[in-house]
C-alpha cells in the first residue's frame, strides 16, 4: 500500500509539472492548445475507477468518494462555466435548468470526433454536441417529471472530446428561494437538502460559482458551503461575469472576506454564438487589456487556469482518499460477511429444523448455566445486569437487611408489650414460670409484621430471572422470529408457575414460624444467657431510680440508654418481662436467619431446576401444541430475516465488485 500511495503522489507531482509548462502558453490565448493534457495516462485510470465505484453506488455503503461538486445561486453562470470546461452546450432557460444531480465525466480524447453518452435509470443514450441539451432535458423529465420538481436520482453525462480536461464533476440545481413557474413551494428546502447531501462529506471539493455582479457574502451558495467547510480548505470559487462588474473585483478576490481556502479563479464565459475557441481567445484578451481586470494576477484568471486547478485538486484528492477508500471497502465487506455468516441457516427439511431447534435450546441452557449457576459472565462481560449470581446475591443481602430493619422498629416503650401480654396470659399457676402462650403471642406479632417482605423478595427474584431467561432465549433464537413467540410464552408460563410455587413455599415457612418456637441452634441459649446476665444490674438501676428519683434512664447492652420511669408501676412483672424480651430477642435472631437461609436454598434449587430440566420440557410442550405448528414452523423463514439476507447479499456483491476495481487500480499504480 505505501508504494501505491507514493505512486499516486508522484502522479500528482507530475501533473503539477505539466501544468507549469503549459500555463504560459495557455494565457496567451492560443485557442489550439488543449485546456489540459500530458497526464491522463496516470490520472485517467484513477478517475475511471472512482467513476465505476460511483456507478456501482458504493456511497450507499457509507463509503464517500472524492468528488468535485459544483454549486451556485441561480443565474450565477454555473452552466456557462461547465460548458466552457466541457466544450458543449447545456440546457438553458428560465428557472431551474438542472433538476437532478448531473455527473459530468470529461475525458480527453485523441480523436477529433467527440463521443457523448447519457446514463440514467436503466438507459444508455448516445448523443452528440448538437442534441445533448435536448437529450439532457428529456432524461431529466423522465427522472424528475415534466414540471419543475427536482430529484436525487443521478444523471451521468460522459464527454470524450479532444482538448477537454480529465475531470469528473457533479452539477447540482441552482439555489433559488422564491418558487416560480409551477415550482414546488418548498423548492428552497429541496435544493438545500440535495446540495448538503453532496457537499457535506469531507472528501468533496466544493466548486462555488459566484457572479462578479453581487456581493459574495450575500450568496446563498457561500452560506451553504461555510456550514460544512468553515475554514474553506476544500472550497474553490469561480467568479463569472467579470466583464460586467470589473470595478473592485481585484479587491474582492484578494481580500477573501468569505474564506475561500482554495482561492479564486476569475473567468469570462462564452457569449451568444461565440465558438469555444473564440471565447477563450476573447477571455485572454479581456484579462490582458482591460484596465481593471488586467491588474488581477494571471495565475487566477481564465478557463485554462480553472481547468488546471481542478485537475490538480482532483489528483490531490485521489491521492489522499484512495487508500482510505480501499480500507473502508475491506472493513465494510468483512463486517457484512461476518454478519451474513451469523444469519440462521435457511432450513429446508424437518431434520434441519430439529437440529436448529436443539441448538437453540442447548445454547440457551448453557448460557443460563453460566450466568445463573456457575457465575461465569464471559458472554456478557460489560453488561452487569446479566452477571446474575452477583445480582441475586445483592438481592438476598438487601432482603436480609430489610428484615432486620423492619424488626428493629420500636412501637412501645421498653418492656411494655411484654408486660401487657403477660398480664393477659396470667393463670392459676406458680408465679415464676413464663407462660408459653405469651411467648408465642409476641412471636406471632413480630412474624406477621415482616410477613410481606419474604413474599416481595421471591417475586422480585423471579421477575429478574424471567427477564434474564427471556433475554437469553431471544438472543439465541433471534434468527428465527417464527419460534420466538412460543418460546417466550413457554418461558413466561413456566416462571409464573415457579413463582407461584415459591410464594406458596414462603407463606408456608412464615406460617410455620408463627405456629412453633423451636431451634436446635446453640446460639439461642448462648445469646439468651449473655442478655440475661444484664438483668441483675438492670433491676438495681431500676430500684435506685425508684427510691432516689435519680436520672430516669438505664443502660442495657444492645439497647443503649432507655427510659424506665414507666416501669415503676409494674415492679412485680418487670423481671418476667425482661426475661421474655431477651428470649424473644435471642430467638428472633434465629428466625430471621432461617427466613434468609431457607429462601436462599429454595431459590437456588428452583433456578437450577428451571435451567437443567423444566425450561426445555416446557418449550417442547408449547412448540408441539395443537395450535402452534410444531417444529415445521422453523421451515418458514421470517420476512425480516429474508430481507436481511437479500440486503447483505446485494451489499457483499457490490463491495466485492468495488474491491476488484480498486485492487486493479492499486496494482496498476504500484
Amino acid at each position: 500500500m505505501p508504494s501505491a500511495i507514493s505512486s499516486v503522489e508522484d502522479t500528482m507531482a507530475n501533473v503539477g509539472l505539466a501544468s507549469a509548462k503549459e500555463e504560459d502558453a495557455e494565457v496567451t490565448g492560443d485557442a489550439t492548445i488543449p485546456l489540459y493534457s500530458s497526464y491522463n495516462d496516470r490520472i485517467r485510470p484513477l478517475l475511471d475507477a472512482v467513476d465505476q465505484l460511483r456507478h456501482l453506488n458504493v456511497m450507499k455503503e457509507g463509503i464517500e468518494l472524492p468528488t468535485i461538486v459544483v454549486v451556485g445561486d441561480q443565474s450565477s453562470g454555473k452552466s456557462s462555466v461547465l460548458e466552457s470546461l466541457a466544450g458543449i452546450s447545456l440546457p438553458r432557460g428560465v428557472g431551474i435548468c438542472t433538476r437532478v444531480p448531473l455527473i459530468m465525466r470529461l475525458q480527453s480524447h485523441s480523436s477529433h470526433d467527440p463521443e457523448l453518452q447519457l446514463e440514467y435509470l436503466d438507459h444508455k443514450v448516445d448523443t452528440d454536441e448538437v442534441h445533448v441539451a435536448e437529450d439532457i432535458i428529456e432524461a431529466t423529465n423522465e427522472i424528475a417529471g415534466k414540471k419543475k420538481g427536482i430529484s436525487h436520482t443521478r444523471l451521468t453525462l460522459t464527454v470524450k472530446k479532444k482538448g477537454v480536461p480529465d475531470l469528473t464533476m457533479i452539477d447540482l440545481p441552482g439555489i433559488t428561494r422564491v418558487p416560480v413557474h409551477d415550482q414546488p413551494e418548498d423548492i428552497y428546502e429541496q435544493i438545500s437538502n440535495i446540495i448538503m447531501e453532496y457537499i457535506k462529506p469531507k472528501e468533496s471539493i466544493i466548486l462555488n460559482v459566484l457572479s462578479a455582479t453581487v456581493d459574495f457574502p450575500t450568496c446563498e451558495s457561500i452560506r451553504m458551503s461555510q456550514r460544512v467547510d468553515t475554514t474553506g480548505e476544500r472550497t474553490l470559487a469561480v467568479v463569472t461575469k467579470c466583464d460586467k462588474a470589473p470595478e473592485g473585483l481585484k479587491e474582492k478576490v484578494t481580500s477573501d472576506d468569505v474564506h475561500i481556502g482554495l482561492g479564486y479563479v476569475c473567468v469570462r464565459n462564452r457569449i451568444n454564438d461565440e465558438s469555444y475557441e473564440e471565447a477563450r481567445a476573447e477571455e485572454a484578451r479581456l484579462f490582458q487589456s482591460d484596465p481593471l481586470l488586467s491588474q488581477i494576477d494571471k495565475s487566477i484568471v481564465g478557463i485554462p487556469v480553472l481547468a488546471q486547478k481542478l485537475v490538480e485538486l482532483q489528483a490531490a484528492s485521489l491521492a489522499k482518499c484512495l487508500p482510505d477508500i480501499v480500507k473502508k471497502i475491506d472493513e465494510k465487506l468483512n463486517l457484512n460477511v461476518s454478519e451474513f455468516n451469523k444469519l440462521p441457516q435457511n432450513l429446508s427439511s424437518a431434520g434441519e429444523a430439529m437440529a436448529a431447534f436443539m441448538w437453540i435450546i442447548g445454547s440457551t441452557k448453557e448460557s443460563l448455566r453460566k450466568i445463573l449457576v456457575r457465575a461465569e459472565f464471559d458472554e456478557f462481560p460489560d453488561d452487569k445486569y446479566m452477571h446474575c449470581t452477583a445480582r441475586l446475591a445483592e438481592k438476598l443481602n438487601e432482603y436480609s437487611e430489610k428484615l432486620k430493619l423492619r424488626s428493629e422498629v420500636v412501637k412501645d416503650k421498653f418492656l411494655m408489650e411484654e408486660i401487657r401480654v403477660l398480664e393477659e396470659a396470667k393463670g392459676i399457676e406458680l408465679p415464676n414460670f413464663l407462660p408459653r402462650t405469651a411467648f408465642l403471642t409476641i412471636l406471632q406479632r413480630k412474624v406477621k409484621e415482616i410477613s410481606d417482605t419474604p413474599v416481595n423478595f421471591v417475586q422480585d427474584v423471579w421477575a429478574y430471572t424471567e427477564d434474564v431467561v427471556v433475554r437469553v432465549l431471544m438472543h439465541h433464537s433471534e434468527g428465527y422470529p417464527q419460534l420466538q413467540s412460543c418460546t417466550r410464552r413457554a418461558a413466561q408460563n413456566l416462571i409464573a408457575k415457579m413463582k407461584n410455587h415459591s410464594v406458596d413455599r414462603v407463606v408456608e415457612i412464615v406460617e410455620m414460624e408463627k405456629m412453633t418456637d423451636y431451634t436446635c441452634n446453640p446460639d439461642y441459649m448462648s445469646t439468651w444467657h449473655s442478655l440475661m446476665a444484664q438483668q441483675e444490674a438492670f433491676m438495681m438501676q431500676l430500684n435506685n431510680i425508684s427510691v432516689h428519683h435519680q436520672n430516669q434512664c438505664a443502660t442495657i447492652e444492645g439497647y443503649g440508654t432507655i427510659e424506665v420511669e414507666h416501669l415503676r408501676a409494674y415492679t412485680g412483672m418487670v423481671q418476667q418481662a425482661f426475661d421474655m424480651r431477651m428470649r424473644i430477642k435471642a430467638y428472633w435472631k434465629i428466625v430471621l436467619q432461617r427466613l434468609v437461609d431457607s429462601l436462599a436454598l429454595h431459590l437456588l434449587f428452583s433456578v437450577q431446576n428451571l435451567v437443567n430440566k423444566e425450561l426445555e420440557k416446557e418449550i417442547v410442550i408449547e412448540l408441539m401444541g395443537p395450535h402452534v405448528g410444531g417444529i415445521e414452523r422453523l421451515l418458514d423463514e421470517s420476512p425480516s430475516v429474508t430481507q436481511k439476507r437479500d440486503r447483505l447479499n446485494r451489499s457483499i456483491k457490490l463491495l466485492k465488485e468495488s474491491k476488484e476495481i480498486v485492487a486493479k487500480i492499486m496494482d496498476r499504480i504500484s
